[in-house]
Formats: C-alpha cells, structure tokens, sequence
C-alpha cells in the first residue's frame, strides 16, 4: 500500500511541475502585453531616474500623462514630487488637471482636492486653501483637512477659529496649545488697552493650563496697566511656581516696577534670590543694573566675578570686562576695551534663543517657534546656556 502511495505521489511531480510552467506562461504574456502598452516615455523616464537625472525624468513622466490619461497615480506622484521641491505652480496644474476630469471616481477627487489644498497652504495662498479644506469637512478627508485649517488659522492669528476647532476635535491640540491661543487673544486686548477683555482670556488660558507661565506674565501686565503694581509683582512672582527658568523673562519687567515704586533695595533682595537660585544670564543682566544703580560698579564687579566663577560662560566673561571697565586706570582701558570686543564678536552667535524642536535659533524669544510653529519650544535660556546642560 505504502509502495502504491509513493508512486502516485511521483505522477503527480510532472504535473504539477507543467500547471506552474504554464501560469508562468500566462503571466509573462500579461506583463509582456503590458510592458508593451507603456509609452516609450516611461522607460525614458526610468532611465534618467537610473542615472540620476531628475529633471529629465520628470519631462518624461509628464509626457506619459499627457499620452495616457488613466495615470491617477502617476499625477499624484507628479503633484507631490513638485510640491516638495518647492514648484507650487505645477503641483497645482497636476491636482487640478485631475479635479477637472469629469470620469473621475468621487475618491480620488476628494484625494486630488486635499492635495490641491495643500498646494496653496505651501504656496502661501491662504485664503484658497482654507475654501479648499472647508469643503473637505464632511468627507473621508476630514481629519486632515481640519488639521490644515488650524494651521491656517495659526498663521492668519484667527484664534477664535483655532480654539473652536480644537475644542472640536480635542486631539487636534493639546490643552496647553489651547491655553497659548488664548493667551494671545488676552495679548491684543493689552495692546488695545482692553484689560477686562484680557483677564477674561487670561483666566480662560488658566483654566486650560494651571501652569501656565504666559498667563502669569499677561496677568501682571494687565495689573500693571490698571495701576496695580504690587499686584503685577505678586502675578510675576507666581512663576518661580509654576516654571523658574521663565523667571529670566519677567526679570526686566520687576526691575522697571521696583524703579518706580522706589524700593530698589527689595528688588534686588528679591532678583539676587532668583539668580542665585535659577543662574540665568539675562537674570544676571538685570541685577546687575540694579546692583549698578543702587552700590555702584565696584558690587556690580563683585556680583558678575562671583557669577561667572559659578556657572563659566564667555557671555558671562562679556559682562565682566564690561564692569571692569570703569575700576581701573585709564591707560588700561583700552586693552580690556579691545578685549571685551573680540570677546563680543565670538558671542553673538551664542546669545540667541534655540528651539529644542527644529533647532531654529533667534536673537528673541518667541512662544511659538517661527520655523517649525511648535509651542513653547524655546528654553528661556542663551543657546550657550543651553549647550552646557546637554
């Protein structure tokens, strides 16, 4: 039985061997059949793409689409491809060309229209795309197309938008990004001089985010404006809870205030803490003024030496030339003069802001990166502060 078994298991080898050779025909009769339907472009285009000429590949590419209109794909590969090197004008022509063909599957229009969208949000047409991604609100594109509106709405600084949509879709932004887009409403309520507008938003900012340090900072200004500057003081002050390193950013502010209520003795008391609790560069900045005003370069001297022997930096060793300079003879001078300006042209590549994110540097400190747009991506640090913590 087993001898009978093992010899029909042998008839079968052969015929199986002659059903695998023939799908194989088959098949390469289907690719030959289709290899042969290909415009001569296509291969044209492969070609340049193998030896590395991308801009004749593409010549190529858009011939094939011209001959043969049934290349969805290739359109959008086209589309894209222009997009990302920056050619918005021929990225539009391809998604449109699309979106005009009136045998299109409903699909892969509302996928051409989403492309075409991004198209204008690339080229800066603002307007365009947010009508584009309006329409797309209701469809299978709806996720990105709302995620593209609240960038929209970002740049154009419609906050009112942005909060609506992102309480809408509440992982479309975090709480602390919500509480940022109120914290700029509450910001052009203190630029108009509207402070009871402002403290609503800033309480609004609050209630998303308790720590958050803006809010702290808007509020002492509104406080301020309203002639309340102990209580803009006591706002500031609320920061070293919330975030110490931020402390640096009000630090100009709580000198200005401790100036014109003429208590410069409890400011320095009160920014002499700070430094010496959370070193900081513009921090050391500000005290210095006040020690400078209040006991004189010599203490100013004193207080920059025993700084720097703290926490070494040049931009440190800047400011200490810089009060040096009117302690000692005149006929030295000019040497500490000419070495504090060589110092200087090396640290102003240092003494800039740099976000932890995309790593854009500015000579200010922004609460949303200009490069990559996150929120509150800037350490209120000097990039040569920065450096010595990594």
């Amino acid at each position: 039985m087993s001898d009978l078994f093992d010899y029909w298991q042998l008839l079968l080898v052969p015929l199986f061997f002659g059903l695998g050779w023939g799908a194989a025909r088959v098949d390469m009769r289907q690719v030959v059949h289709e290899s042969r339907a290909l415009p001569r472009s296509y291969f044209q285009g492969l070609n340049f793409l193998l030896n590395e000429q991308p801009d004749k590949a593409i010549d190529s590419f858009l011939e094939v689409a011209k001959v043969d209109s049934q290349t969805v794909e290739l359109h959008f590969a086209l589309g894209n491809l222009f997009r990302r090197r920056g050619e918005t004008e021929r990225a539009i022509r391809m998604h449109q060309n699309l979106i005009d063909r009136p045998d299109l599957e409903e699909n892969v229009r509302l996928h051409a229209l989403s492309e075409l969208g991004q198209n204008f949000l690339k080229a800066g047409l603002l307007d365009r795309a947010e009508e584009i991604f309006n329409k797309l609100v209701g469809t299978s594109f709806e996720d990105d197309a709302k995620r593209n509106l609240l960038e929209i709405y970002q740049v154009e600084k419609e906050w009112q938008k942005a909060i609506d949509l992102a309480r809408e879709m509440p992982n479309l932004a975090s709480q602390q990004q919500i509480a940022e887009f109120f914290c700029e409403l509450a910001a052009g309520e203190i630029m108009r001089s509207r402070p009871e507008g402002a403290r609503v938003f800033i309480e609004s900012a609050m209630q998303q985010n308790r720590k958050c340090v803006r809010g702290s900072m808007l509020q002492g200004d509104v406080l301020l404006q309203e002639g309340n500057p102990l209580g803009a003081i006591e706002a500031w002050q609320r920061i070293e809870q919330q975030d110490p390193a931020y402390l640096a950013l009000v630090a100009q502010r709580l000198l200005e205030t401790y100036r014109k209520l003429e208590r410069r003795e409890e400011g320095i008391a009160l920014l002499r803490g700070y430094l010496e609790r959370y070193p900081s560069l513009d921090l050391l900045d500000v005290v210095y003024q006040l020690v400078v005003e209040s006991e004189g370069n010599a203490e100013a001297y004193r207080l920059v030496r025993g700084e720097l022997q703290r926490n070494p930096t040049l931009l440190g060793l800047e400011k200490l030339l810089a009060a040096r300079l009117p302690l000692v003879e005149p006929e030295v001078r000019p040497d500490i003069d000419l070495a504090k300006s060589i110092i200087a042209g090396y640290t102003q590549r240092l003494s800039r802001y740099r976000c932890n994110n995309c790593g854009f540097k500015a000579r200010q400190f922004y609460w949303r990166c200009p490069a990559c747009g996150g929120w509150e991506t800037y350490p209120p640090r000097r990039s040569e502060e920065f450096d010595q913590t990594l």
